[in-house]
C-alpha cells in the first residue's frame, strides 16, 4: 500500500491508540517465512511521533477490518491489560454456510491446539481453554446467513471453530469449512465494531469498519444494503 492508501483505512485516532481498517489478505506481522505485512506500513501512521504504532492484537491473515494499534509504550501496555482482562467488546461480521435453526444464541466450546505441529489450528477440547461466542441472525438467504458474532473470549480462531463445530462454517474458510485451500472464495469474516475503554474520565471509544467488497455481495444476498453503512471518519481525530 501507499502511505496514502494507508492513511485512508485510518478509522480512528488520539493521543494513546489508532483503529484502522485492516485489508484482508495481508497479514499483520511478518511470519517466520518473511513476506510483506501490515507493519511494513507503519510509518505512514506516526502523525510526528518518533516511533511507528505497534500492534495491541491480532487478527487473521484473511480477516477484515478493526484492527486497534498503540501509538507508544505506555499506550501498548494499557491497551494490552484491557485485551487480557477481557475489557474491550468485538462484534463481527460473518457469512456462513447453512445456518442456525434460533435467531440468537450462545455457543460455550472450550478450545485446545490441534496438534502441536500445526501452528494456529485448533480444535473443541474440554480440557482447553474456556471459549464463548454470542451470535445474532442479521439476515439470510437461500444456503447462507448473515451473523453477528460476539466473542466474549479472545482464543486463536474460536470463531472460525465455534462455527464450524455448530454445523455453520464460515463461508471462504480452507481450515475448518469446506472452502479449497487455494482458488475458493475469500474468508467471509470482518471485525466490524470494537469498543475500547480508552480513557477512565471518558465514554469508550466505539469504532465500526464498513463491510469489505469482496463480502459485500454476499451481504446484500443476506440484506444488507451499503446505504447504512457507515463511511471511515476521522473528524475527531487529534
Amino acid at each position: 500500500m501507499t502511505p496514502e492508501e494507508t492513511l485512508s483505512r485510518l478509522l480512528y485516532r488520539d493521543g494513546l491508540m489508532l483503529v484502522i481498517d485492516k485489508p484482508a489478505g495481508l497479514s499483520v506481522h511478518r511470519g517466520p517465512k518473511g513476506g510483506s505485512s501490515l507493519e511494513d506500513y507503519f510509518d505512514a501512521l506516526r502523525f510526528g511521533l518518533p516511533r511507528d504504532p505497534a500492534l495491541a492484537h491480532r487478527l487473521d491473515k484473511d480477516t477484515s477490518g478493526c484492527l486497534v494499534l498503540g501509538r507508544h509504550r505506555k499506550a501498548l501496555a494499557l491497551l494490552g491489560k484491557l485485551f487480557k482482562n477481557g475489557k474491550i467488546g468485538k462484534m463481527y461480521w460473518a457469512v456462513v454456510e447453512g445456518g442456525p435453526a434460533a435467531d440468537e444464541g450462545t455457543i460455550d466450546m472450550p478450545l485446545g491446539k490441534l496438534d502441536e505441529n500445526r501452528g494456529w489450528w485448533m480444535k473443541p477440547d474440554p480440557e482447553g481453554k474456556p471459549a464463548v461466542s454470542n451470535w445474532t441472525v442479521m439476515g439470510r438467504t437461500d444456503g447462507h446467513t448473515w451473523l453477528a458474532l460476539e466473542p466474549l473470549t479472545g482464543r486463536t480462531h474460536q470463531l472460525r471453530v465455534h462455527c464450524a463445530e455448530m454445523g455453520f462454517p464460515i463461508l471462504g474458510d480452507p481450515i475448518y469449512g469446506s472452502a479449497p485451500r487455494t482458488g475458493g472464495a475469500p474468508l467471509h469474516l470482518h471485525s466490524r465494531r470494537i469498543v475500547v475503554p480508552i480513557s477512565k474520565n471518558k465514554p469508550a471509544v466505539v469504532t465500526e469498519a464498513p463491510a469489505p467488497k469482496h463480502m459485500q455481495a454476499m451481504l446484500a444476498k443476506c440484506g444488507w444494503t451499503d446505504a447504512v453503512d457507515p463511511k471511515p471518519d476521522t473528524t475527531a481525530a487529534n
